[in-house]
């Protein structure tokens, strides 16, 4: 299982820290580092700027919203960074929520999974380049029928040639469906609020998709699950548990709309049903302070590394018999050199007590 770094999307402004940690990231021998975009800074441009200081650690999206931008400008912005970064990009792509596609982007947000699926096939159609372009979906249709234009719609052809024709692309899913989905057509998963709890529902779910997968893509066994987890060292479990709340509190109570919010589904399904019922009743009643007081210390332990250095080591053996190939640490920059370390301690402890492998097959 190895380390990588999540910069996450930016608040007010660019996060402290962020380009030494990116450089940081690199130098201590961390496998990847990946951006996300919300409804501000978007993620490609801080991954390009900061990712220039880079020589080894892979580059990647967690996430970019497949409505920010069409699917022939998202594989440019791919085959363009991966060209510029030696072959170290990989493409992270995700539908959003309802509340941002329709209230930021202006397109309507139903069968998200139908959409995602098509929109990766004209990705890969462009970095195949065996071929100009052209696609008629019930989403996507390229060239533009002549009666929904000029009529002088032309498929084209990637000017350039991608470095990588089988360039990686990871999708973000959180519903049962997308999970299956994401393992049959994609080369990687990227969820967020993984459990060691649901370990054996989520291999379920990707040897569902796997058994649809065609043979043309990646063998299962290259298959990778980048999980995103909160990382806090402290001088206790409380203390750092204080620090992921607030964190929780905004994806289970603020994110979506109630009744539909996929990230509180995915905690749902955990059996935190009655804690978000309180926490995103005090998150739309506008108290941030008591929806975060209102989450559980059990629920962060299961989704989150917390505590001492002693501590977090302590719940690695858990994670390691995982499917979860990379955990993508959301932490403070500065604690990066102590976590690196930490990694590669508990790299010589041995397989987990249990002999369980880890992987997603």
């Amino acid at each position: 299982m190895r380390l990588g770094y999540h910069t996450g999307y930016w608040s007010a402004g660019p996060p402290p820290g962020a380009a030494q940690a990116v450089r940081a990231a690199d130098e201590l021998g961390l496998d990847s580092v990946w951006t996300a975009e919300a409804y501000g800074s978007d993620a490609l441009t801080p991954l390009a700027w900061w990712g220039a200081g880079t020589r080894r650690v892979r580059l990647g999206t967690a996430i970019a919203q497949i409505s920010a931008r069409t699917p022939t400008a998202a594989a440019m912005a791919a085959l363009t960074l991966d060209h510029l970064s030696g072959g170290r990009f990989v493409l992270g792509l995700g539908a959003s929520g309802p509340q941002v596609v329709e209230g930021w982007y202006g397109q309507p947000y139903p069968r998200p999974l139908a959409r995602t699926r098509e929109y990766v096939d004209v990705v890969r159609q462009v970095l195949a380049r065996e071929a100009p372009v052209t696609y008629d979906g019930a989403f996507y249709r390229l060239p533009l029928p002549a009666d929904q234009g000029a009529g002088l719609g032309k498929a084209l052809r990637s000017t350039v040639h991608p470095l990588r024709a089988d360039l990686p692309i990871h999708l973000a899913a959180e519903g049962p469906r997308n999970i299956a989905m994401t393992a049959e057509i994609a080369d990687g998963w990227l969820p967020l609020f993984y459990s060691p709890r649901m370990d054996a529902t989520y291999r379920e779910l990707l040897a569902e998709g796997f058994a649809r997968r065609s043979p043309a893509r990646r063998a299962p066994e290259e298959f990778e699950v980048v999980a995103t987890v909160p990382v806090v060292l402290a001088g206790d479990v409380e203390s750092a548990a204080d620090v992921v709340r607030p964190f929780i509190a905004l994806y289970a109570g603020g994110m979506g709309a109630k009744g539909a919010n996929f990230h509180r589904d995915v905690l749902d399904r955990l059996g935190y049903t009655a804690a978000c019922d309180e926490i995103q009743a005090h998150y739309l009643a506008g108290d941030r302070g008591r929806a975060a007081a209102a989450v559980p210390t059990e629920l962060v332990r299961d989704v989150a590394l917390v505590g001492t250095e002693a501590d977090v080591r302590a719940q690695l053996p858990a994670w390691r018999a995982t499917a979860v190939t990379t955990v993508l640490a959301q932490t403070d920059p500065r604690a990066l050199p102590r976590l690196a370390a930490l990694w590669g301690d508990a790299a010589h402890d041995g397989p987990p007590a249990d002999g369980t492998a880890a992987g997603p097959a």
